[in-house]
C-alpha cells in the first residue's frame, strides 16, 4: 500500500512538494515555523512577559536567540527575535541569522548535537539536566534563564513540536 501511495505521489509530482514542506532542523525555514509555534504557546508568550524576561532587551525592542546543531558546524544557523507586543512576549522574527553582535546581557546562543535537540524536543529531559550534563551549551544571561525554567522548557520542546528532518545540515 505504501508503494502505491508513493508511486501515485511521485507521478503527480507531489513528493518533492511534501519534502519541501518539512524544514531541516535549525534552518531558516525551521525558524519561521518555530516562531509560529512560539506564538501559539501561552507559557512562552504570557509567562515571559509576566516575569519581565522580555523587558531585558537593551532598549532595542527585542531579544535575540541564536541556535545551531553542534554536529553541523560551529556557527548559529537560525535566529529568533522576541518582542513585547500587546502585553505578550511574541516571536517577531524566525529565520536566517541577521544579528551579528549578540549581547551577553540580553541575548542567547544555544547549541547541542542533533540527537540532544531531538531528546530535549521530545521532553526526555529539561533545561536543568541538559545544561548540567552539558548536552545543551548556552551563552547569555544565565540567572535570567534560571528564573524562567518553565518557559525555557517549553522553548526546548519547540525542537520536537516543529516538524523537521535531520538527515541534512542547515
Amino acid at each position: 500500500m505504501k508503494k502505491l501511495i508513493l508511486s501515485t505521489l511521485l507521478c503527480l509530482g507531489a513528493l518533492p512538494a511534501l519534502a519541501a514542506e518539512t524544514p531541516v532542523l535549525m534552518s531558516a525555514a525551521w525558524g519561521e515555523k518555530a516562531c509560529e509555534a512560539w506564538n501559539a504557546d501561552a507559557v512562552l508568550t504570557d509567562e515571559l512577559a509576566a516575569s519581565g524576561w522580555i523587558k531585558n532587551d537593551l532598549g532595542r525592542g527585542f531579544k535575540v536567540m541564536q541556535l545551531f546543531r553542534a554536529d553541523c558546524g560551529e556557527e548559529p544557523s537560525v535566529e529568533m527575535r522576541v518582542a513585547l507586543r500587546g502585553g505578550k512576549a511574541m516571536c517577531v522574527y524566525g529565520g536566517a541569522v541577521e544579528t551579528r553582535e549578540r549581547s551577553a546581557k540580553a541575548d542567547y546562543l544555544m547549541y547541542a548535537t542533533t540527537q540532544h535537540w531531538q531528546e530535549m524536543g521530545a521532553g526526555e529531559y529539561g533545561p536543568m539536566k541538559a545544561m548540567m550534563f552539558r548536552r545543551l551549551k548556552f551563552a547569555g544571561p544565565k540567572v535570567e534563564a534560571m528564573g524562567n525554567m518553565t518557559p525555557f522548557q517549553n522553548f526546548l520542546l519547540l525542537a520536537g513540536k516543529v516538524a523537521s528532518e535531520t538527515a541534512r545540515c542547515p
